[in-house]
């Protein structure tokens, strides 16, 4: 089983995603963490990564290839990932979405970013340009919507919901869909 978490930043997916993987006893990848090492490498902010991108293709390719990999070559793991579906058909896909102010408020107080930001407005403006910038990416290159919930098997909304709960939710589908 292979499953991926997908969602905007700051609605949960890593937090889920590593809460999941221990429930299932799975191994947690993240693209998020897989970014940030490309980033450092580079040295480069998640921001100029992604503007680097809009020019690069190859920024997103070594990721895809990535996950595409990790789809083909192992089993029994959660991926956070928005674009995890997309490159690992086979899984069960999750996304969970959640009110932009939640979402901003979250990832303020998230140290792995290496983004801090003066206000919320400027947290806020960043995490708009960012999606922005993945989602014209995706369209162009992939024609695929990584926020449309459409694509999806599972979706949760985790504005008002702890964590453990989203977990305990998804653990439920999966059971009921006799996944698990």
């Amino acid at each position: 089983m292979i499953i991926t978490v997908s969602g905007h930043a700051g609605s949960g997916k890593s937090t889920v995603a590593k809460l999941l993987a221990v429930r299932l006893g799975f191994k947690h990848y993240s693209t998020g963490d897989f970014m940030r090492e490309m980033a450092a490498e580079l040295g480069m902010s998640i921001k100029d990564l992604n503007i680097a991108a809009e020019q690069d293709q190859s920024i997103d390719k070594a990721l895809d290839d990535r996950q595409k990999r990790l789809g083909e070559t192992e089993d029994n793991f959660v991926i956070d990932s928005r674009l995890g579906g997309f490159f690992i058909p086979k899984a069960t896909k999750v996304f969970l979405d959640c009110d932009i102010d939640t979402r901003i408020k979250r990832t303020m107080l998230d140290k792995r970013t290496g983004e801090k930001h003066p206000s919320f407005e400027s947290a806020k403006k960043f995490a708009v340009e960012r999606e922005g910038s993945e989602e014209k990416r995706y369209k162009e290159f992939y024609h695929f919507d990584a926020y449309d919930p459409t694509n999806y098997d599972i979706v949760i909304d985790t504005t008002t919901i702890p964590a453990e709960e989203v977990v305990t939710r998804i653990l439920g589908v999966l059971r009921e869909e006799q996944l698990i």
